[in-house]
């Protein structure tokens, strides 16, 4: 029975209204604000939670590039992008030619309180709360009236980390790009994004790819940690998109066991069983699997379902209190099924010897921070490194909840996808021949380049232990590499044979690990054991990034110097930087980022 063709426009929220801009601000009071990084993703976020363009006319827009490349030289350049996309006739040509410009040209006196200036004007809140280490001096004598420091608090006011750049949702293949369409935030689509490539990366069948010479599979492990209520819980919708593969299994599974007790009433009412076989019990078949499933459970619902499942939990703790329990823990399992290795497991009900050969286990899982170390103390068990981890930005900013269509909900507009994406499940599931994955040669020698580099980048950052996390970051890119291009199939109805990953696709999967290596860096400084090495992976980290594509030793200082680096710790970075090849010194007291 045919379908009606989902068209995801019909779903789509319509256009709200530009927020009224009042009148212009008075530059003179902008003169008291302190001028930071924080400061500047706070406002973008801000403007983009309300996609205002907030300079419509081109003087205007020019001087924000001047503002943001002022103030942050080659690292405003994503921020010119993400302000200048909700000008109608935004292209990304044009914005990056513009911004070559202005930092080329410099802006003739143009400072960041013109980014500040032009959004207040667009109606934008620019007040910035800027929480110190020491707060105050107290009078702790009540006659002598001496001053003393306060013991330095905690810091509670932490560098954003970065989101995926609005280019690469631009590039997606379409499937990817309705699911995204929804979304209200920068963290929201990025939510939306990994959570749909994992739900997805169990549901391919017959693709596969050789990586390090192995045969290796789609699969996917997520965890999104965030504080309560920050809004992981989006995560929830990409559950239905694979939702109608689960049922068909579960149908076909309760129509099995239906036959199944025919045939046991049939064989049981037969007195004379000398020629009959007693029948045998189906599988039970289904996608999700529960994490609090105990360990010889979980094995056979894999080993029923070809080693195929899905783990999907949005409380953390969950598996964690799992791997606790007597029959739960099966740590062990779930870290060889991430490489597919052979999992040997006892069926206490016949005593039977089973042998899981090819496991292909995908896993998402949300929670809070301290449920990522209540889960994983320390990275040497490895379970650490087979996750991808994305750290939420915190938004303080009411979002409208009675915003979008109230005939359609998010549920309806992922169900269709669910029904679309089913359609093509069951093309790749009736193909007669298993599609093998590969990328160009010259896509594997940029490959090799990028993980070269950031090994060597991550080594010193963050230490030997952190080295596992980077090399299984390499993996997963391959492995999304993979569920992008099977995507495209969606997109053009051609099945080749090999799969060759066109070089869109692979530029896509490397921008994203570029931003997952900095949020699994973040969750990594944060486990409860650290060795030495990893004392201080975020000023290493913030000085390198800090440091424009060409620099002289007059900037690494100053730039040191807005870090609070001392001259001393800052040429060592640099030292260091120069042996492990993340930057080059060229010339006398000049250096530029690359080999």
């Amino acid at each position: 029975m045919g379908k009606k063709k989902f068209n995801p426009k019909d779903w789509q929220n319509k256009s709200s209204t530009k927020s009224p801009k009042s009148n212009p601000a008075n530059l003179e009071n902008l003169n008291k604000i302190k001028v930071q990084t924080p400061d500047i993703e706070e406002i973008t976020q801000r403007i983009e939670s309300t996609a205002t363009d907030i300079a419509p006319t081109y003087p205007d827009w020019r001087d924000l590039g001047f503002a943001l490349a002022d103030a942050l030289g080659e690292s405003g350049r994503n921020y010119y992008h993400r302000l200048s996309r909700f000008y109608p006739n935004y292209t990304e040509k044009e914005t990056t030619q513009q911004f070559n410009k202005c930092l080329k040209s410099h802006g003739h006196g143009i400072t960041i309180k013109t980014l500040y200036h032009l959004a207040k004007q667009a109606g934008i809140d620019i007040s910035v709360p800027i929480v110190p280490k020491v707060l105050r001096k107290k009078n702790r004598g009540s006659d002598s009236g001496e001053l003393e420091d306060l013991e330095d608090l905690e810091e509670t006011e932490e560098k954003p980390l970065p989101t995926i750049p609005e280019s690469i949702y631009q590039t997606l293949p379409n499937f990817l790009q309705w699911v995204t369409a929804k979304a209200t935030t920068p963290e929201d689509k990025d939510l939306l994004l990994l959570g749909s490539l994992v739900a997805i990366s169990p549901c391919l069948p017959n693709i596969y790819g050789i990586y390090d010479e192995r045969n290796v599979y789609p699969n996917l492990f997520l965890f999104v940690t965030a504080q309560a209520s920050a809004g992981k819980g989006r995560l929830t919708l990409c559950r239905k998109l694979v939702e109608p593969i689960h049922r068909s299994l579960r149908e076909q599974s309760k129509a099995e066991h239906e036959e199944y007790q025919r045939q046991q009433n049939e064989y049981a009412s037969t007195k004379d069983k000398t020629d009959r076989e007693r029948p045998k019990e189906p599988p039970l078949r289904a996608l999700f699997i529960p994490a609090n499933s105990s360990a010889t459970a979980l094995f056979q619902i894999l080993n029923d379902n070809q080693g195929v499942g899905l783990m999907f939990e949005t409380e953390g703790d969950t598996l964690a209190q799992t791997f606790k329990s007597e029959h739960g823990n099966y740590s062990d399992g779930f870290r060889k099924a991430f490489h597919h290795e052979k999992i040997s497991y006892l069926r206490r009900k016949d005593r039977e010897y089973v042998e899981l050969e090819t496991p292909r286990l995908s896993a998402l899982f949300s929670g809070t921070p301290k449920q990522v170390s209540t889960l994983i103390p320390s990275a040497e068990n490895g379970l650490f490194s087979r996750f991808i981890f994305y750290y939420m930005n915190i938004i303080p900013v009411w979002k409208n909840v009675f915003a979008g269509s109230t005939d359609h909900t998010l549920d309806d507009y992922f169900r269709n996808l669910g029904d679309h994406f089913f359609d093509f499940y069951k093309t790749l599931q009736h193909q007669k021949n298993i599609l093998r994955f590969t990328l160009t040669a010259t896509q594997q020698d940029q490959f090799n380049a990028y993980f070269s580099q950031a090994q060597s980048q991550y080594l010193y950052l963050c230490g030997t232990d952190y080295i596992a996390t980077v090399r299984r970051l390499a993996l997963i890119t391959f492995r999304i590499t993979m569920i992008l291009t099977t995507l495209r199939i969606m997109d053009n109805g051609i099945i080749e044979n090999p799969i060759t990953c066109n070089d869109t696709d692979f530029h896509t999967a490397l921008e994203l690990v570029k931003i997952l290596i900095q949020h699994a860096a973040k969750v990594f400084d944060a486990l409860p054991v650290q060795t030495e090495t990893q004392k201080q992976p975020n000023q290493k980290q913030l000085f390198l990034e800090a440091l424009p594509p060409e620099f002289s030793r007059q900037d690494y200082l100053n730039i040191a110097k807005h870090l609070n680096i001392m001259d001393k710790t800052a040429q060592k970075h640099i030292s260091k930087f120069v042996q492990s090849g993340l930057i080059n010194h060229f010339a006398h007291g000049k250096y530029k980022k690359g080999k």
